[in-house]
Order: C-alpha cells, then structure tokens, then sequence
C-alpha cells in the first residue's frame, strides 16, 4: 500500500473525487500568460473543490528579484481574474502559505541549488512527501538546460514511495527530427511514465464525450464506418488574429501550432476501435493505431490548403492583415489557415476522407467535429420535396456551447410532402447543473495523480510527425500562402479542395 491510499475508501464509490496525495509543483515560467491565464487559476479551482492535499505547495522560478510575497501577489492578481471558482479567503490563505520563489536563469547553478533546498524546506514544513511536479510553460528551446539542471542538482531522484514528474506544453518540436531531440532529451532524465505532454485539447468534457457517447451508446457504433459516414471534418476556427504572440507563431504557423497536436488527436478519437478499458495504455494503443494507418493523398496540391488573413473586418471592427501585424516581416510565408486531408487506411475507414481544417481571423471561434453521413441510397420522394435537405450530420461542439447536435430531415407541416433539415440540439449547460472544470484543471490533478490517459505519448507524437511533416515539405517549395480576408471561412483554395470531391465545408 502507497502512504497516500486510503484504507477506508472503495475505489468504485463515485460519491468522493480522487484528491492527490502530498505534492507540490516548480512552476517555469510564472511570468507567461499561460502561467497567469490557465496554470495558477488552474491551481486555486483545484484548491477551492478540495481536490489539492492541505500542504500543496508551488514554486516559482523565472528571473525576476521578488522575494516569496510579491509571487503570492502575481498567483493573487491571476487568481482573481482568471479563477472559474468564487474566491475564498480561507482556501487563498493556506493554499499562499505554500507558496516560494526562486530567482535565477535557467543556466544558473546556484539558482538550482537554492530550488533543491527550497523543496528540502517544504518536505519538512509542508508535508509534501518528496513528490514533486516540474512544470515547463517555457518555450522548448529551455527545456534541455532546465532538464538539464534538474538532473545535475539531483532534483529528478526521488527515493521510495516517492516521484518526480516532467509537464511539458506543446510544440513539441517543430518536424519529426526535432520531436525525436526532445524526447530524447526528456526520456534521458525521467522514465516514459513520468513525461507528461499537456493538449489542454484532450482535457475539454466534449473531447471525452466522444469516446463516451461511441462506446456507451449501441446507436452509433453500427454506423460508425465507411458502409455510412461519407467523411468527417475537424475545424478549429479562432476569430482572433496573432495578437502579441508574433515571436512565437512567425515561423510556426497553424499547421504545426494547431493540425500536428489538437487536431489528429481529435481524429484518432473519432477514428479509433473501442479499446479494452479506458486507461492510459489501452487508450493509447487504439490512438496509435490510428496514426500509424493515417495516409496522406498523392496530390497534396489538390488536397490542401494554405492561407494567410489579410485585412478585413472582425467582431464590426476594422483590422490589420498577418503581414502588417507588429514584429511580422512582409515577406513572411506563415500560414494563418490550413487545411488537409487525411484518409485512415483501415476495414472501418476506408474511402472516407478525414477534413482537418484550423484558421485565425474566420468567421467566428469555434472548435467542433462533424461526421456527415452519406444519403439514403433510395427517396421515393420526389426531387422538390427533396431540394432543401443536405446529408445526415452528427457535430460534437468543443467549443465554446459545448454539446451535440444532429442533423436529419423531417416533414414540414402542411398537406404537401416536403422535407428539410432539423437539428436535435445537447447542450452540456442545459443538462448538468455543474459547470465543467477548465482544461487545465483535470490535467493537473491527472499529473498529481500519475493518472496519463489524456496526455499523448512520444509515440503518437512522432506518428503525428510523420503526417505532417510531407504537407509542410510541399508548402515550403511551393511559395507564399493565398491570402484571404479577416472574418470570412479562409482562402478559395480550401472551398475548392471539397469541391473537387462534390463536398462543401459545414458552416459552423
């Protein structure tokens, strides 16, 4: 028995939630957004469900010279305007007594020894076992020196009973060559198990609302093939544009920010066979298989798309086109839109065309999956009645009025016989009374748990890898991206990519 089981309680009783046992967290990188925005709102929500152990302790290191109180006031000032949860005094209070800082570079040995005695402390005064979470919300190019360090200072060991774990934040890497480095780098100082690679994508209710409406329901499951699906699209739409995030996305673009991580994942759930439980390995095992079979077409130019927004208008606002936003060359070839196509080689998928699609500055923020059926093969009805019904659709929204919708046709009322489309809407905040946790929330605990079967595994990385790394080959002899206009659904190119196969891109 581990010191943190409880004796007392059954595993099967769903009326207490799983709450970690001692631990604590290093945070690098308090200074980022993501820090600000998702990590330590993250931490508080934890705190205030009663989900963290009483001695929860975090950490910060970044190079600033604050002392412990003025990174209590940062947690503080994010907490209050990113937290999901109503702010409590007495969860803030014992939750900032765990709170330290440590300030230094990422190459600064001193610095490092100061974080090792800094955890020593808190074992001591906080209880937190020796178990320990290094979460790197920096960019990748730091995390061989901080994984570096982390082994050199002996802060990887761990003794008995006891674990030390790695958080790292997409991309990882940025071709397969890259991704290989960096799980090399990783795999060389903490064991397979203990990696854990954040998609706040996998951490969303709807995305695990996939596998629990395929595999709990004896309705969709017979379908679910080629006999009936005709093709499935995968569209992640931002209405936003770069921002201040030109350092980071310049360079990147949408294929490898958004298609390589987010999008096959969502496309080996919706692609997957049922696995034999729902742990990390089985899960893993079906994904894997979905990406080991994932083919790309032969006529990547007929088969993709490439964008870039110009200037338009957005949300009744006038704005800047990808090339005149601040810290962008004018000679930039980043794709702000792409699209692909991706056929899964397997008996249940062959001949249905998998649509991957993600843009910033479309028609408005939207994440969702639509599998679009193919007609019924015979209508006694005549072509009028028929004229305004489309196909059969099932669309899971990640994003953001999470649900489910199905589309069919259905009779209009009236003595004539004419069919049109209707939608039977599931809206997750119509029918639970609790609100779900933020992303990052679930990811967490899973961390403090040990619990992985939401995080992807070097593997599926590099599978992801091997997909996209051809379509960005094509892209990068071909020239400059097509541009097309803020607020609209992206360039003619993607219109005419489903047009060419009698398709048109669902209107989210």
């Amino acid at each position: 028995m581990t010191p943190t089981t409880n004796p007392l309680r059954d595993a099967q009783d769903r009326r207490l939630p799983r709450i970690a046992g001692p631990c604590g967290m290093v945070l690098f990188g308090v200074t980022g957004d993501l820090s600000r925005k998702k990590i330590m709102p993250a931490i508080y929500d934890l705190a205030n469900r009663g989900l963290l152990p009483p001695g929860f302790s975090l950490v910060g290191f970044a190079r600033r010279d604050w002392a412990d109180q003025d990174f209590a006031q940062i947690v503080h000032d994010a907490v209050r305007e990113h937290a999901r949860t109503p702010f409590r005094e007495e969860v803030w209070n014992q939750l900032s007594e765990g709170f330290r800082f440590v300030p230094g570079n990422f190459d600064d040995d001193v610095a490092f020894d100061q974080l090792r005695r800094t955890i020593e402390e808190l074992d001591q005064l906080r209880g937190t076992g020796g178990n320990m979470a290094f979460y790197l919300a920096i960019p990748p190019g730091f995390f061989g020196t901080v994984v570096g360090q982390l082994k050199e200072h002996g802060l990887a060991d761990h003794g008995p009973d006891q674990w030390r774990r790695v958080v790292v934040e997409k991309p990882f890497g940025h071709d397969l060559e890259s991704a290989r480095e960096l799980n090399d780098i990783l795999g060389d100082v903490f064991p397979s198990g203990s990696i854990f690679r954040i998609d706040h994508y996998l951490g969303k209710e709807t995305v695990q609302n996939i596998l629990a409406m395929r595999f709990a329901n004896n309705m969709f499951e017979p379908i679910w093939n080629s006999n009936y699906v005709d093709h499935v699209q995968i569209t992640m739409a931002e209405d936003i544009g770069i921002g201040g995030r030109a350092g980071y996305y310049d360079g990147i673009g949408a294929a490898r920010d958004v298609i390589q991580n987010h999008l096959l994942q969502l496309m080996a759930l919706v692609a997957m066979e049922e696995p034999i439980a729902f742990d990390a390995e089985s899960l893993r095992i079906e994904k894997q298989k979905v990406l080991a079979s994932a083919k790309l077409p032969a006529r990547l130019d007929l088969t993709t798309a490439r964008g870039q927004y110009a200037a338009g208008w957005a949300g009744g606002e006038k704005v800047n086109g990808f090339l005149e936003e601040e810290g962008i060359k004018s000679t930039s070839t980043t794709e702000t839109f792409a699209a692909i196509t991706v056929n899964v080689d397997t008996r249940r998928w062959a001949g249905v065309p998998f649509y991957l699609r993600t843009g910033k500055r479309l028609g408005r923020r939207v994440t969702e999956v639509a599998v679009v059926f193919k007609r019924a093969p015979h209508l006694p009805f005549t072509q009028t009645a028929t004229e305004d019904l489309t196909q059969n659709a099932l669309v899971i929204r990640v994003q953001p009025d999470e649900g489910m919708t199905m589309r069919f046709g259905s009779k209009v009322p009236g003595t004539a016989m004419e069919i049109r489309d209707v939608n039977m809407d599931f809206a997750y905040g119509g029918s639970f009374t609790e609100a779900s946790a933020e992303a990052y929330e679930r990811l967490i605990l899973d961390v403090l748990l040990g619990d992985p079967p939401l995080f992807p595994r070097h593997e599926e990385v590099e599978l992801s890898w091997k997909i996209l790394d051809p379509v960005l080959d094509h892209w990068a002899r071909k020239g400059k991206p097509e541009a097309y206009d803020s607020g609209t659904w992206g360039p003619a190119s993607a219109d005419a990519m489903l047009a060419r196969e009698g398709r048109t891109w669902r209107r989210p």
